[in-house]
């Protein structure tokens, strides 16, 4: 009970984090750069975000056109207005109370060449009407006071700026970078996965005690999956409305699932190394009595200290996005192991469920709340008024690599959802697995992997077009599942593709009659053993005692360590001769090495 219960924590875990954000997102915005140079010629220019309304007036696409010079006035009334005008200049003004067409009208008739207002609170597109717009032809521009801050501390009180909004590119270099891990992770992860999980019929099962069945795979159930997207839809609505109350305990699970992710995968390597293989003394410690390997635990101390550093520092834009990324890699390769779907009608299920699941809530929910926007967006990229300006983590992120109006303003990241990874890859580890049960090459794991990529490739595609956040699996869905569906058909095994481990049982049971056969007829025998009856009849009561049952009952039982291990077995004390227990396959192999699956 206690093995089960934290496997269906680990899974609920894991579908709680699926539920959030799966998109990649990206919105356009009037935005544009103030580039800041000193007239000293002291540090070398920035780029500051601005704000502006292009029904005023556009801004310049080039620095060629660009805006010179930069004056600071207030811009209310006439007086403020300084004894030689705006020529040439940029005013840079405060907020203060009156209309912007208050404002930029004073500077235009001053001879200014555009107007930079400062403002202490949340930017917003200076408004005005028809006939305002009509009479204004210079740009005018919200600047924050933070920014206004910065330029002055430093580039001192002597500079030139030009205002200028460069064409946004259709798409960001930055996406081969996401898709490379993407693809990666689900590759990797669905190999690794299928691979693990095929040992239980490939080998003899063998009892190795608390510590392996603690890791075992958790078949997911239609019950568990309607149950958990049910709760899925809960969370997110509840993140929703309470989003700065439930940000850090998200983080939390996250720092703790990554670190057990990152764990899982780092193991197998340090296993490997030659060295520091003691163990902690003898003690009564509840984990400790086991006495595991030191290396073990300084590795469990390093993956602790990745994900508390990543804790820490997470608001560091320059770096910490590395180690979001590699624990979130982690944590998807992880889940993947620890996840199974059974057959490909749960596969189709989940699948099914959770592409209608995103779908609703990017695009349908704009209808059903008050502000307009999508549930699935806002919570993926933060609320804009949240107080704690905290981002859910649940994401790969990587900075946009072109220089941007919208990479400086509003997007410095480009996303794509743990859940879009972890959802297609169940899928491509089934198919993995299937793959290794039917001998087929690897063809639909392949198969599975190529159509991923090439759903990720028609999101990039949809999200240029579009220009707005897209639910990924709108995509990824149909491409994995058509893709799958059609290879099995086209190789005539759509009926035991769709029954997954339930034909693997009947292939095993099939493989168990042929070996009972051929030990029947070719069984060599010990030349101790007396001469057999005349066929060999296997016993009817399944209480027959171990040693007394056909050698073909014995090959899914490991020996004990009273029990001699399959071969020929020694004489027994009281000097009767014992037969041999030696187990053969049809092709003369062992089963382990002839790929036979084992029944236990």
């Amino acid at each position: 009970m206690a093995v089960a219960a934290a496997a269906l924590a680990r899974l609920a875990a894991a579908f709680f984090l699926v539920a959030q954000c799966r998109s990649l997102l990206q919105a356009a915005g009037d935005y544009g750069m103030v580039h800041v140079v000193s007239e000293k010629g002291g540090p070398k220019g920035k780029d500051y975000c601005v704000l502006y309304n292009p029904q005023w007036a556009h801004l310049p696409h080039d620095l060629g056109k660009a805006l010179r010079d930069w004056s600071a006035s207030t811009l209310c009334s006439p007086p403020d207005l300084p004894a030689k005008g705006f020529s040439n200049q940029l005013p840079l003004v405060a907020r203060g109370n009156c209309t912007f067409y208050e404002k930029v009208r004073l500077a235009q008739g001053s001879g200014a060449r555009g107007l930079l207002v400062v403002s202490k609170e949340a930017l917003v597109p200076p408004g005005g009407n028809k006939t305002q717009y009509d009479e204004i032809g210079i740009p005018v521009a919200l600047l924050s006071y933070k920014d206004k801050l910065d330029i002055f501390k430093s580039f001192g009180g002597a500079v030139r700026a030009a205002l200028y909004a460069p064409s946004e590119p259709m798409l960001d270099y930055n996406m081969i970078i996401i898709f490379v891990m993407a693809v990666g992770t689900v590759a990797l992860g669905g190999y690794w996965a299928g691979s693990r999980d095929v040992k239980k019929y490939m080998k003899h099962k063998r009892d190795d005690g608390p510590e392996k069945q603690e890791d075992e795979a958790v078949d997911v159930t239609p019950v568990m999956i309607c149950v958990f997207v049910v709760m899925c839809c809960c969370m997110l609505v509840l993140l929703y409305y309470f989003y700065d109350q439930l940000v850090y305990a998200i983080i939390g699970i996250f720092c703790l699932a990554s670190s057990t992710g990152l764990y899982s995968c780092l193991s197998p390597v340090v296993q490997r190394l030659p060295f520091c293989k003691c163990r902690v003394p003898s003690n009564g410690l509840p984990y400790f009595h086991k006495r595991p390997q030191v290396r073990m635990l300084l590795l469990a101390l390093f993956c602790v200290a990745v994900s508390v550093l990543w804790g820490v520092f997470r608001n560091e834009d320059q770096w910490a996005w590395v180690l979001q990324d590699a624990l979130g890699i982690a944590f998807c390769l992880y889940m993947l192991k620890t996840i199974r779907l059974p057959t490909f009608k749960a596969c189709t299920l989940l699948l099914m469920v959770l592409f209608i699941y995103d779908v609703f809530f990017v695009f349908i929910t704009p209808f059903l709340t008050k502000s307009g926007n999508s549930i699935m967006v806002e919570v993926a990229t933060g609320p804009s008024d949240s107080a704690t300006h905290e981002k859910l983590p649940m994401v790969l992120k990587v900075p946009r690599l072109n220089s941007s109006p919208l990479a400086l303003c509003d997007r410095p990241f480009s996303l794509l959802g743990f859940g879009d990874i972890l959802v297609p890859g169940l899928l491509v580890a089934y198919c993995h697995r299937f793959d290794i049960q039917v001998q087929s090459s690897r063809v639909y794991f392949v198969a599975c992997t190529i159509a991923y990529g090439i759903g990720l490739l028609v999101t990039f595609m949809a999200l240029a077009l579009m220009q707005r956040g897209q639910p990924a699996l709108l995509y990824l869905v149909p491409c994995t599942l058509i893709t799958s569906f059609a290879l099995a058909l086209w190789r005539r095994e759509l009926g035991m593709f769709w029954m997954g481990s339930g034909f693997a049982g009947a292939l095993t049971s099939t493989a168990l009659t042929n070996l009972r056969l051929l030990l029947q007829k070719d069984l060599p025998q010990s030349p101790w053993a007396p001469a057999p009856a005349e066929g060999f009849q296997p016993p009817k009561d399944t209480d027959v005692p171990p040693s007394q049952q056909p050698p073909g009952e014995e090959l899914g039982r490991s020996p004990t360590p009273e029990e001699p291990s399959l071969g020929l077995s020694a004489p027994a004390e009281s000097g009767t001769e014992a037969p041999t227990r030696e187990s053969v396959s049809p092709a003369g192999h062992t089963p382990e090495a002839s790929g036979q699956p084992d029944t236990a």
